[in-house]
């Protein structure tokens, strides 16, 4: 992955240009057609996807729930836990995502802890709830 092309993703901009270099090293660039599944209800989830263009429909239990695009990210929950995915997420147009798997975010707390808990911070902040 490109480092400077992470730093106009918002999760990663607030790093420095040496720690995007870093991160780079644990992501990879995935290009999606229209039409495909990218993660499945009920699957068990091993990587987190932070969508660079294009947009995609979150759907649980068949009912769309959201639609996400440039900036937003899901399969955020594969990285701090293993467990199913709580919903389906389809491209709804051509895509580029950025994928990091568990593993990757498991050898970068090892490697760059204080970077690996800004970007746990940055998904945890998603779940609270506005009285938090």
């Amino acid at each position: 992955m490109d480092a400077a092309r992470l730093k106009s993703i918002p999760i990663f901009a607030s790093l420095s240009d040496k720690q995007r270099e870093q991160v780079a090293r644990w992501t990879d660039q995935l290009d999606v057609k229209e039409g495909k599944q990218l993660v499945g209800q009920d699957q068990f989830g091993y990587e987190f996807f932070v969508i660079e263009d294009g947009h995609a429909e979150v759907l649980q239990d068949g009912a769309r729930i959201a639609l996400l695009g440039p900036g937003d990210f899901f399969g955020e929950l594969a990285l701090l836990e293993t467990d199913r995915r709580t919903a389906s997420v389809v491209a709804q147009s051509p895509m580029q995502l950025v994928v990091m798997h568990r593993r990757d975010f498991k050898q970068m707390e090892q490697e760059m802890p204080a970077v690996a808990q800004q970007i746990e911070r940055a998904i945890r902040e998603r779940f609270r709830t506005p009285a938090e």
